[in-house]
């Protein structure tokens, strides 16, 4: 018995070791990856890309044909992001010119090519934590940024469509047997579940075909585990500061919603950039 917990005991302590060493390990490549500084960059292309991106999902939907798609894009902007940020992307999708060919057109190209320099940030600063060089010619990395910007909006769509269809059935049940709390649990479930799917996701593919670097594809891993929870924890702390503590209007002004907005997409960039840093080091 004393030899199981001695046992025991000793597995605990190199448990604790192994742990503190990965901490540590984890510690020193963020300085050497100026992982911060990254994060910055991230966020400074990540603004300018994703207006312009906006501009397109907002005409694009209508053509979609799917009810209440634009409603459910604007709640969960509404529960991710600050409120002044959230509403800033309103007038966006509320007054997108619907049913203009040429305007679908013009901002189809012009997301294109805004939205893939935002994804080719991500990528430089993928392979400066995957310690390798960018050795693509500048075509193949931008054709790659555009095909990966393109997969991120088909994926963000196609959950919450996923999330409208689990939203029409949970009616349609509630309408045979009535309203009740567990339904209401199930499908309130079911959806963050769906969408924190997709984050995996787009973290798994970002992860994988970002980087100059030939890795495996991993769904799920500890770095996009990671990577998630402190997004929704920076999202969830950043906007109880701002709503509590924040006087960004009174000292921005009218720039209050653009600067709450990137200080979130710099909180974001870190979280990306750091489970790309746990993978790495998983790896070893």
């Amino acid at each position: 018995m004393m030899k199981d917990e001695g046992s025991l005991s000793s597995t605990d302590a190199s448990y604790y070791r192994r742990l503190m060493e990965l901490a540590g390990g984890l510690w020193r490549e963020i300085q050497d990856d100026n992982v911060l500084d990254g994060a910055a960059v991230l966020a400074f292309f990540f603004l300018l890309a994703i207006f312009p991106a906006a501009i397109f999902v907002s005409s694009l939907l209508p053509s979609l044909s799917i009810p209440h798609l634009q409603q459910a894009i604007l709640d969960l902007l509404h529960q991710v992001l600050p409120a002044q940020s959230a509403s800033f992307f309103e007038g966006t999708f509320r007054h997108a010119r619907v049913g203009q060919q040429g305007f679908l057109t013009f901002g189809l190209m012009f997301a294109l090519w805004s939205s893939s320099a935002g994804i080719n940030a991500l990528i430089e600063q993928l392979d400066v934590i995957c310690d390798v060089k960018e050795r693509r010619p500048f075509w193949k990395r931008r054709l790659t940024s555009i095909f990966l910007m393109l997969f991120f909006v088909l994926l963000a769509i196609g959950s919450l469509s996923l999330v409208i269809l689990g939203g029409v059935l949970q009616s349609w049940l509630a309408s045979i047997i009535g309203w009740s709390g567990p339904l209401l649990v199930f499908f309130a479930t079911l959806r963050w579940i769906i969408i924190t799917g997709a984050l995996l996701l787009a973290l798994a593919v970002a992860y994988r075909f970002g980087p100059n670097a030939n890795l495996d594809f991993q769904f799920i891993s500890v770095g996009n585990v990671a990577a998630a929870i402190l997004i929704a924890l920076a999202s969830t702390a950043f906007r109880f500061y701002v709503s509590r503590f924040g006087t960004y209007s009174v000292t921005y002004g009218s720039l209050a919603a653009i600067i709450i907005l990137m200080l979130w997409m710099y909180m974001a960039g870190m979280a990306v950039l750091v489970g790309g840093e746990i993978n790495k080091l998983l790896r070893r």
